[in-house]
């Protein structure tokens, strides 16, 4: 069953992050209604929205109080309760529907289901216990990296291990249940392709990031990425054949790793708007964010344009004093802020975007601000 979602009904969303705050936005720029359902009082997602239900996650209650005030329901992360998701969808219409979030939720079912649409993985093994690992090791060449099944980001939840002897460091990881052990990739660049699909099977690519990150937390997105054309190709072909078996709709992020021959490997998949996208707000005709409301409320999505190279810089709370000093100095930067009160180290606050003629000016320039450095 699909429907088509029109400005003035009400648009749900699971999670009050920022992810959820832009794409209240851009739907409000349509006209739509916003709920949001987030255990925080005063989330990012919450500020902007008409109705706030406060509640857990994978509460029952709030998520049946969120189907009534919603005429669509989507995601803005993928830790939520894959079952409490499945649950929802006989009462509520989630054109995503949750077997997407429970695959993604999983190393080792995402793993699989990228091979089996036929794209190119790590060599990788799993194992249930330290144990297990120990026995399967020898299987890989080293150095691999051990990540755990479930949970981890930002380079949490995983140790490369580099040799026999260091393979006593995994050991803590299977506190966490089931991991992951995949060859270490020598790649040359990073890069993430976004691709976006409606619920007729309609479905558009933004134009491919390269991605630069600092002690695993993403820095900056470059765009146009700076690779040779033949490996755009090889990495939009390998995103519609991941979205295409899994029959995604909504938003899917595919982190790839470039190697030195120009081929790509697929490191792992986010289902839903993606860090490494937020250029898309000033540097194409349609955002990710406008793309994923289209795409859930089905409307035809446009054909994304690039207006011109294009940089994307995260602000972490280090950043947040050292980036309010200096505004005045940049008016070519577009300056995002999420509305989260506490600007921890490390945490995720906002982003600059930067539309320029010349990337390596550009990137100089946020070099020689001060205000990323160290």
């Amino acid at each position: 069953m699909t429907k088509t979602i029109l400005p003035g009904q009400t648009i749900g969303i699971i999670g009050g992050g920022q992810l959820g705050r832009m794409m209240a936005l851009a739907a409000k720029e349509a006209g739509f209604k916003i709920a949001v359902l987030d255990p925080g009082m005063d989330s990012p997602t919450g500020q902007v929205a008409d109705i706030q239900i406060i509640a857990p996650f994978d509460d029952p209650q709030g998520l049946d109080e969120l189907a009534d005030v919603s005429d669509v329901i989507t995601y803005e992360f993928e830790n939520i309760d894959a079952e409490g998701l499945r649950k929802l969808t006989e009462s509520a219409y989630v054109p995503q529907g949750s077997e997407l979030i429970r695959i993604t939720q999983n190393r080792i079912f995402e793993k699989k289901a990228i091979a089996d649409a036929g794209v190119p993985i790590a060599e990788y093994v799993t194992a249930a216990s330290f144990e297990e690992l120990a026995e399967k090791s020898a299987q890989l060449p080293l150095p691999f990296v051990v990540k755990t099944a479930r949970g981890g980001y930002d380079g949490k939840g995983q140790q490369k291990i580099s040799s026999v002897e260091e393979l006593g460091l995994a050991e803590p990881l299977f506190q966490n249940g089931e991991c992951v052990a995949e060859t270490f990739v020598e790649f040359t660049k990073e890069i993430s392709v976004i691709i976006q699909r409606n619920v007729h099977g309609e479905a558009a690519i933004l134009p491919v990031g390269e991605n630069i990150h600092k002690d695993h937390i993403l820095h900056q997105t470059i765009v146009p990425a700076r690779v040779e054309p033949e490996t755009l190709e090889k990495a939009e072909q390998a995103a519609r054949q991941i979205a295409g078996h899994l029959n995604m709709v909504g938003t899917l992020a595919v982190e790839m790793f470039v190697l030195e021959n120009g081929d790509i490997v697929v490191n792992e998949l986010a289902p839903r708007p993606h860090n490494s996208g937020h250029y898309s707000i000033e540097g194409t005709n349609s955002s990710q964010f406008h793309q994923h409301i289209r795409a859930i409320c089905g409307w035809p999505l446009r054909k994304p344009v690039l207006w011109t190279n294009t940089i994307m810089v995260n602000i972490l709370g280090e950043h947040v004093a050292p980036l309010t000093k200096k505004i005045a100095q940049y008016p070519n930067w577009s300056i995002h802020l999420y509305g989260k009160e506490e600007a921890k180290r490390k945490r995720k606050m906002g982003h600059v975007t930067i539309l320029t003629a010349d990337l390596n000016e550009t990137l100089t320039e946020v070099d020689e601000s001060g205000i990323w450095s160290e």
